[in-house]
């Protein structure tokens, strides 16, 4: 299993990064972002097909800064 962090820029794309390996891919959209994370996971193991995970986790991180005052 492949487990990504997952940011929302200030844009509104996405970032992922792979938590167990250097895989970092982004997307303007979810949807865009869902399928660049399966491509680039199938990608990463080209040459070692039988490390090609069987699953892949997005984690969404949300950093919410709000004013008190």
């Amino acid at each position: 299993e492949l487990v990504f962090q997952v940011e929302q820029e200030a844009d509104g794309g996405f970032c992922a990064e792979c938590l167990s390996d250097t895989i970092v891919t982004e997307g303007n959209t979810w949807e865009e972002l869902r399928r660049n994370v399966q491509e680039v996971g199938r990608a990463f193991y080209f040459d070692r097909p039988e490390k090609i995970p069987c699953t892949i986790r997005v984690h969404v991180v949300r950093d919410e800064v709000m004013a008190v005052a």
